[in-house]
């Protein structure tokens, strides 16, 4: 008895005081006045010596079953967090590292992941778990990363690759050099991002609490009255203390309090083990509300994997050899994914020194050499005012004279036909907003049907256009994080397309790890049926509120047992969010 009533008074009377104090009372001041006036009431029956009056175990069971309830529901919310918690499993592991003594003869010994350091050498084995981000220095293996992507198809990896810790070698050995550690991991930045997110409180979780700050006031109001009118009809001052007290306890809010945390702490854990992370709450709940949904282009609805099919060069006193280098020497530096492509087939060693370089979005590079010519590489926008020829990807620029083009060609997603099929489906208007040229655009727009074309828009032009939208109605925009930011950021829902070293970007609300197109019906689901959830567990909260206080008030259920059933609202709500780990959300 002395133990609960030193909990109660330390933890729901503080609590309520200064929920009081700041104008937001919260359900601890009906646990903390329930529980004082039964005490009270008790006291005053033992110094007068009338037994009768004597309810001492009504505060304290009172005071105990809240508290059962709040372990529940504490626990209720640590299971949904189940998948979280799978993902930061995987971070402490053994590994082996490779050492030189000093006859420069290679060691391995084993150490825990935690002890490695960037710059670290490390053996990785077929079975073993990639203990952290690395890059493969040699070796081809075959790598497991459903812990990131939800995928279990095995991904092949060679030399240069990296490799994402927490994933598994399913066949094959590498050396590799460790690039991240700790909290720079990918992994760590995952799990950080989903816990801020289940940190934030939702638009729906925030009208839940005014409705809460209204609803203790009134719920005073209703045991005060429950007391008088009890002790006028039946001139029992205890019975009807009994009741009012029944009330405050059988109306609190616990349920309410569980309702969004629950639900959203299942959809990001989902989400996250699926390779789609939200970034917060909020953009969780927007999904329900989306219209339109904007693509770009380039590496969006196209693999981003080109491969060149045809150059021309166009200045006799340039050979083939030194026209790639000099191609090589700016694409390299740009984070375009055409560029990559020639990074890739066209690296040759002694490429050219730069003395400034450049890349201007929606155009492409510009560089200056150590005698002061100017090179450009980059769309016809560059090209523009020396030839009328625009049916080229890539024009090269040399002080203001053409000296080359290229053709490039990119292949479609296989699974973006189906994804544009899905959001029709779903009612959802689909628009193709791409930089590239109008023909080409519309080609692909006919090809998987997307119900409207923008093309040859610039990053700026790309920003107006969101800003349009949006005005019109909700929109989502899928982009590949790059030239897209500004447009991906002023979305009503930002959506990256971004291989896992581009995790760290900030600009959109959501990210799709590795490139995960198919995985963005998923995200629309877990967006919808999140919400839905949260609804219905408020609905459960304020339904059993409404039919419990009428039955508290009648005399039908004791404190004791008011207390006891509260906490069993707190399983439902558990349960009910619980669903959303198994069921369909496409």
């Amino acid at each position: 008895m002395p133990s609960s009533l030193y909990c109660g008074h330390v933890f729901f009377g503080i609590s309520a005081w200064k929920s009081i104090r700041n104008g937001m009372p919260n359900m601890n001041v009906l646990i903390a006045i329930g529980a004082t006036a039964a005490f009270v009431y008790s006291l005053y029956g033992m110094l007068t010596g009338q037994s009768e009056y004597i309810f001492f175990e009504t505060a304290a069971t009172v005071i105990t079953l809240v508290f059962l309830g709040n372990f529940i529901e504490e626990k209720a919310v640590d299971a949904t967090q189940a998948q979280l918690k799978k993902l930061a499993q995987t971070q402490v592991v053994m590994a082996n590292m490779i050492a030189y003594d000093n006859e420069h003869n290679e060691n391995v010994f084993p150490v825990e992941s935690s002890a490695l350091q960037t710059g670290d050498l490390i053996l990785i084995k077929s079975g073993e778990q990639v203990p952290t981000d690395c890059k493969i220095l040699w070796g081809d293996v075959s790598v497991n990363e459903a812990v990131i992507t939800g995928e279990s198809v095995p991904v092949n990896k060679q030399a240069k690759d990296k490799l994402i810790g927490g994933s598994i070698v399913t066949d094959g050995t590498v050396k590799a050099q460790v690039t991240a550690v700790g909290k720079d991991t990918v992994l760590s930045g995952i799990i950080n991002m989903v816990q801020e997110a289940q940190g934030e409180k939702p638009p729906v979780q925030q009208m839940a609490d005014k409705i809460s700050a209204i609803f203790i006031p009134i719920v005073l109001g209703i045991a005060a009255l429950t007391l008088i009118i009890n002790w006028i009809v039946l001139d029992d001052f205890t019975s009807s203390l009994m009741r009012a007290i029944a009330v405050l306890v059988i109306a609190c809010p616990c349920a309410m309090g569980l309702a969004t945390p629950a639900a959203i702490a299942v959809g990001l854990g989902r989400g996250a083990r699926n390779g789609i992370l939200f970034r917060n709450a909020t953009s969780l709940e927007n999904f329900k509300d989306i219209k339109q949904i904007v693509f770009d282009k380039t590496g969006t609805l196209t693999t981003g994997n080109f491969s060149i099919t045809d150059y021309t060069v166009l200045d006799n006193g340039i050979d083939d050899t030194t026209f790639k280098l000099l191609v090589y020497s700016l694409e390299k530096y740009s984070n375009h994914p055409i560029a990559k492509v020639f990074a890739k087939e066209w690296k040759a060693k002694g490429d050219i020194r730069w003395q400034k370089i450049e890349e201007i979005k929606g155009e492409g590079m510009r560089a200056l050499d150590k005698s002061g010519n100017e090179y450009r590489a980059g769309s016809y926008k560059i090209a523009d005012h020396l030839t009328k020829d625009d049916t080229h990807n890539i024009y090269i620029v040399e002080n203001n004279k053409l000296i080359g083009v290229i053709d490039v060609t990119d292949e479609l997603r296989p699974e973006a036909k189906q994804v544009v099929n899905y959001f029709h489906s779903k009612n959802i208007k689909t628009v193709l907003l791409s930089g590239d040229k109008k023909a080409k655009a519309d080609l692909i727009g006919k090809t998987l049907g997307i119900d409207e074309v923008i093309a040859e828009k610039t990053p700026e032009e790309k920003l107006k256009i969101i800003a349009a939208k949006n005005a019109q109605t909700q929109t989502a925009m899928v982009g590949d994080g790059i030239n897209d930011a500004p447009a991906l950021a002023k979305a009503t829902i930002g959506i990256s397309m971004s291989d896992a070293s581009q995790i760290a970007m900030q600009t959109a609300q959501v990210v799709l790890m590795n490139h995960g197109l198919k995985k963005l019906p998923t995200a629309l689901g877990l967006g919808k049926h999140t919400y839905k959830t949260i609804k219905e567990n408020l609905f459960w909260a304020f339904s059993y509120n409404i039919i419990a206080i009428p039955v508290a008030a009648l005399g039908f259920l004791t404190p004791s047992f008011g207390a006891l059933i509260m906490a069993f609202s707190d399983v439902v709500l558990a349960v009910n969010s619980s669903r959303l780990l198994v069921k369909k959300v496409e």
